[in-house]
């Protein structure tokens, strides 16, 4: 009997729970519809660009390293909870470490190292992924508006809407744009806005950054699958943030010179530039 009375030993209360707890978490732990496939990338798409796997790295790197801290602090407390319990019938204090300067030492030296090792790998890989070239193989000036975006091809952050050879094309809440890129060839995003701050986010190329007013942010991409992906407006930039959607088109180089070129054939020359001109759309 315990020391309050009752029959119900703690010790079988536990034994009877444990397997409703692990039972609990595997329920968790498969019901998320994951894949065999799906479950190495922990949630995030399968990357599709030259440098995607940089990301998906640091992303599973940082669940291994919570992991291992997960694991050592469950097993603390599992180990503080069947060797440090007291017993039924004592009433004594347990030995107690306040004031032990090693240990609390490492308390402050762990936590320090963690987060320079993260800190490392989080600045390389970001020096990497938005580093660009003096030439780029392509230009594509995507411009952010309330609700929807404009991609003018081959034209930089100071789009020429003389510029002939050049082409653009604008979509709408109710008609989302598609993105045309080529396979295997390098293509700099220069991103700008006519209006608030949004994020271009195509989402399967790992890769995403803020469209700022009066700023220009870049970065580069090597779109290495074929296939049709989905992209978002990931700043929450007014009422219908949700609408602001685009389609990415990664084909050939032949399949993209020829949406050009239809593009042009259709009037869409030139370039709409971000604040000078109406998109056109704002209305729809």
């Amino acid at each position: 009997m315990s020391p309050n009375g009752s029959d119900r030993s703690p010790r079988r209360t536990m034994r009877r729970k444990l397997p409703q707890a692990l039972a609990l978490g595997l329920v968790i732990a498969t019901a998320t519809g994951c894949s065999a496939n799906d479950l190495p990338r922990l949630g995030l798409p399968s990357p599709v660009t030259k440098d995607g796997h940089l990301v998906l790295q640091m992303w599973q790197g940082s669940w291994i390293a919570a992991l291992v801290v997960g694991v050592l602090m469950w097993g603390l407390i599992i180990w503080s909870v069947i060797f440090h319990r007291r017993s039924r019938t004592g009433i004594q204090i347990p030995p107690q470490t306040r004031y032990n300067v090693p240990i609390e030492a490492l308390y402050t030296a762990v936590p320090i190292v963690i987060v320079s090792v993260l800190f490392y790998f989080v600045a390389r890989d970001e020096a990497k992924l938005t580093s660009v070239s003096a030439k780029p193989q392509h230009y594509v000036n995507v411009v952010g508006f309330q609700w929807s975006w404009a991609f003018n091809y081959e034209n930089t952050e100071t789009p020429d809407p003389s510029n002939q050879l050049a082409a653009y094309d604008v979509g709408t809440p109710n008609q989302i744009p598609t993105l045309w890129l080529p396979v295997n060839e390098t293509v700099q995003f220069r991103l700008t806005s006519r209006d608030v701050i949004h994020d271009f986010w195509p989402v399967n190329f790992m890769m995403k950054m803020d469209v700022v007013p009066g700023v220009v942010n870049k970065f580069e991409v090597t779109p290495t699958v074929i296939g049709e992906y989905d992209g978002k407006c990931a700043e929450l930039c007014g009422v219908d943030h949700s609408r602001m959607l685009f389609k990415v088109k990664v084909v050939s180089h032949d399949d993209y010179i020829n949406h050009l070129q239809q593009l042009r054939a259709e009037g869409q020359s030139g370039a709409v530039p971000s604040g000078i001109t109406s998109m056109g759309s704002e209305s729809k």
